[in-house]
């Protein structure tokens, strides 16, 4: 499993799921990570994640494919 830290923007509490998956480049493209997310294939925090725009915030751990991405402040 690929372990990524993301940290979220001085100032900003959230991230949207589908910009994370394209930020931390687990996806190519912001269709790809929309199509994932619909699909059931994102988890977040052990549950499956089908809001595209969820917002993601410090502690949550999302696990994609080979990836586990976790939200720092």
């Amino acid at each position: 499993m690929n372990k990524i830290a993301f940290t979220l923007r001085e100032g900003e509490t959230f991230i949207p799921l589908i910009q994370l998956l394209k930020a931390t480049h687990v996806v190519y493209s912001g269709s790809e990570a929309q199509n994932v997310v619909v699909e059931g294939m994102v988890e977040r925090n052990g549950e499956v994640e089908l809001r595209k725009r969820a917002k993601i915030v410090a502690g949550d751990v999302i696990r994609f494919a080979d990836f586990e991405i976790t939200v720092q402040e």
